[in-house]
């Protein structure tokens, strides 16, 4: 009986990650928002209610490829984390980042570029989607306890509804200073806003090829956010 039953589990996830694996090839294809059980099911040979079992609706296949996506992207990051330098490790997390958006661009557009109509993300995509976050805190934490942290004597500490929005990282990180946690949402959307830019064509005629760029810039987020 157990036998059987391990038996079928592994034929039904190998049979999702086919499934997974064609809908990434029409995301290649047609993109996220023509995205269709129906084709897929005609790409595997299967009867659309036989790939209903597996995904009850577009939706909850896009979250699926979206929670792979940002579990893929978290991995890579989290792999560049040497625990060194903390310099060092921050631009190669950021390097990283990069390596992977480059390597899976539609799997970053999935996750970085236009809103998919009529498509809400649940919350299970929340804790796949702040590895890279999560990462680039927990090394601010180490650095600030190790003395190679310390907060920009021009950066101003948050007051008012721009305070109170840290709030979720400050019981995240009590000891990093407040304008340190403030410049790490900014650093962090500078990271995704980089990558977009290169990715989608908007360095073309400047900073192409954007290697030194993105290189330099993710020092200069470093010590904008106080790490030396």
């Amino acid at each position: 009986m157990n036998a059987g039953r391990t038996a079928r589990e592994r034929a039904r996830a190998e049979l999702t990650e086919e499934i997974k694996t064609a809908a990434r090839e029409q995301l290649s294809t047609v993109g996220a928002e023509a995205l269709s059980l129906r084709a897929i099911s005609r790409e595997l040979g299967m009867v659309s209610s036989a790939l209903y079992r597996y995904f009850a609706s577009r939706d909850e296949l896009l979250t699926a490829l979206i929670i792979d996506a940002y579990d893929a992207l978290g991995a890579a990051a989290e792999g560049a984390a040497t625990g060194g330098d903390p310099v060092d490790e921050w631009v190669a997390i950021y390097a990283a980042v990069r390596d992977w958006a480059r390597a899976n661009p539609q799997e970053y557009a999935l996750i970085y570029g236009s809103p998919i109509s009529g498509y809400k993300a649940p919350q299970t995509t929340v804790q796949p989607a702040i590895r890279v976050p999560l990462l680039l805190l927990g090394l601010l934490r180490r650095a600030h306890a190790s003395g190679h942290l310390t907060a920009p004597p021009d950066a101003p500490a948050p007051t008012g509804v721009l305070g109170d929005q840290l709030g979720v990282l400050v019981e995240l990180a009590p000891e990093v200073p407040r304008p340190v946690l403030l410049r790490t949402v900014i650093v962090w959307t500078q990271l995704f806003g980089m990558i977009s830019f290169e990715l989608f064509g908007q360095l073309v005629g400047s900073m192409d090829p954007a290697d030194e760029f993105f290189t330099s810039a993710s020092r200069q987020m470093a010590a904008f956010v106080g790490l030396s």
